[in-house]
This record gives structure tokens, C-alpha cells and sequence, in this order.
């Protein structure tokens, strides 16, 4: 700890990551768990980037946006599992203030951006589905680059707000976070310091960042459904309503998790549940994504069988 000059009070200068257990058996058995988890999500979204970017015929605006998903999932993942497994070997578990402040930041940012980019796979769905003659037309290259990469700025500057309430707080003492990283409820509780305010400001901020995403996700189904709906052939309609299921899987596992963590009740703020809830929309969302796209998508199984079978993609 730093001890401030002048006053009888000193500063926090690392935390210490509790994570799950601090049984060396039972850590052991972590670690290969988590690390199999972390493997399997970086080689399966790894594997989506590749077959889309090899093959021409998933250069449209439905697979540039899986494929960015997928970037944002290997970044989501890496911003903590890494840190974790070393701990769970490691004597140490301390993280430095200016690495918690980056890894909330970037879990954070990353965290966001998706939340943004849900709604903009939910409104390809909706464009593909309610207009599919003029689906090139509409979202066109460049309007695809805009939402992607405006997604991007609406989740690092968000973010930085959030981290910035967090990280401004005195941190005097004790330092040990009740969590496997360092996520703003389980930091904030430590602050020596009344934080009423800060955690309701966060809350309505969290309401924008998770309640309007849902929203438009929801309008931009009822839409899809009643477009479906009037589809006359059952083949048609069974193949339209495909194309959402994958998403609306992957949605439901993401906000699922994210809205009770953020936006329920600061008095039901339990650390041990709060660290298992959030390995749903950290690790398990990372993981289930280029499964769900994988097995319930043609295009996909066809380019990997091409990569199989010839080496490459033509």
C-alpha cells in the first residue's frame, strides 16, 4: 500500500483476486476446466474468422458481423481467463491497481460493444428478413462498416465512464476482491467510502447500455415474426426462423446473466453467486457462439468441409 504523506491513511496499491476456492486440489481441477473452456472458445471463434474470411461466398453483412462477434469473444475471454488460470497455479493472486483498472476498462468495453452489436446482428435479421430484395441495398458495405465500427466507440467511451466512477473511489483497505477478476460491483465494495451514489448513477447508466439494446432487439423481433408469419410456404418460414434462432440463443445468454449482475438491487449483492452468474456472459457466451453458429449453420459446415477436404477455400 501507498501511505499518503501527511495523513494517518494509506492507499491501495494492488488487489488481491480471491477466485473460487483456495484449496490447491480443487484449483488444479479448475485450471484444467477453465483452461479446456478457454481453448475451445479461442480455436472455435478462431475458426469462424478463418472460414469466413477464406471463403468468398460468406464475404455479406450476416457473416462480417458473425465475424466481428467473434473477434469480440476472443478479446471478452482473454481480458480474464488467462489472468484467472495463472492464479489458480500461482502462490500469488495480486493484480496491480493500474491492471485492475485496465482489465475492468477493457472487460468493460468489450462488454458493451456487444451488447450494441446484438442489436445490430438483431436489425441484419430484421433488413434480411422483412426486405430481403434489397438487403445488399440497404446495408451496404459502407453502412456496415459505420454500425460496426460505431458499436466500437459507443462501448470504449461507455465504458471509460464506468471505470472512471470505479477506479476514483479511495481504496484504503482491505484490498481482497471477492472475484476471479476485477468487475466493477465486486471492486466498488471495497471503497472506504459512502457509494450510493456512484452505484445508482451506474445503475441508470447500466439501465441504457442493457434495457435499450433489449428493446430494440424485441421490436426488431416482433417484426421479424410477423414478416414470417405471412410467408406462405412452411419450408420458407422454418428457414427465415432459423437464421434468428442462432442469435436469439446466443442474446438470451448474454443478457440473461449481464442483467442481473447490473441492473438488480445493490442490497442482493452476493459475492459468491455473482462470480458463477458471471462466468455465463464471460466464459460459457465465448464458448456457446461458435457452437450454436457452427451446428445450425449451413454455410459454415460447408466452408470447414471445403478447408478439410482441400486445404483451402476457393
Amino acid at each position: 500500500m501507498w501511505i499518503i504523506p501527511g495523513q494517518n491513511r494509506s492507499w491501495v496499491s494492488e488487489f488481491i483476486l480471491l477466485g473460487f476456492s483456495s484449496d490447491p486440489t480443487t484449483n488444479s481441477i479448475l485450471f484444467i476446466v477453465f483452461l479446456l473452456i478457454y481453448l475451445s472458445s479461442v480455436m472455435g471463434n478462431g475458426l469462424i474468422i478463418l472460414l469466413i474470411c477464406l471463403d468468398t461466398q460468406l464475404h455479406t453483412p450476416m457473416y462480417f458481423f458473425l465475424c466481428i462477434l467473434a473477434m469480440l469473444d476472443m478479446g471478452y475471454v482473454t481480458t480474464t481467463l488467462p489472468q484467472m488460470l495463472v492464479h489458480l497455479l500461482a502462490h500469488s493472486q495480486t493484480i496491480s491497481f493500474a491492471g485492475c483498472w485496465m482489465q475492468m476498462y477493457v472487460f468493460g468495453a468489450l462488454g458493451i460493444t456487444e451488447c450494441t452489436f446484438f442489436v445490430v446482428m438483431a436489425y441484419d435479421r430484421y433488413v434480411a428478413i422483412c426486405y430481403p430484395l434489397h438487403y445488399t441495398v440497404i446495408l451496404n458495405w459502407e453502412l456496415c462498416i459505420r454500425l460496426a465500427a460505431g458499436s466500437l466507440v459507443c462501448g470504449f467511451l461507455s465504458a471509460l465512464l464506468h471505470t472512471f466512477f470505479t477506479m476514483s473511489l479511495p481504496y484504503c483497505g482491505p484490498n481482497k476482491v471477492n472475484h476471479y477478476f476485477c468487475e466493477g460491483p465486486a471492486v466498488r465494495s471495497l471503497a472506504c467510502m459512502d457509494t450510493h451514489i456512484i452505484e445508482m448513477v451506474d445503475q441508470v447508466l447500466s439501465v441504457f447500455m442493457l434495457l435499450i439494446p433489449i428493446s430494440l432487439i424485441v421490436t426488431s423481433y416482433i417484426y421479424i415474426a410477423m414478416a414470417i408469419l405471412k410467408i406462405k410456404s412452411s419450408q420458407a418460414r422454418c428457414k427465415a426462423f432459423s437464421t434468428c434462432a442462432s442469435h436469439l440463443t446466443v442474446v438470451s445468454f448474454f443478457y440473461g446473466p449481464g442483467t442481473y449482475i447490473y441492473l438488480r438491487p445493490n442490497s442482493s449483492y452476493s459475492p459468491e453467486q455473482d462470480k458463477q452468474i458471471s462466468l455465463f456472459y464471460n466464459a460459457f457466451t465465448a464458448l456457446l457462439n461458435p457452437i450454436v453458429y457452427s451446428l445450425r449453420n449451413k454455410d459454415i459446415k460447408r466452408a470447414f468441409l471445403k478447408v478439410m477436404a482441400h486445404g483451402r477455400v476457393d
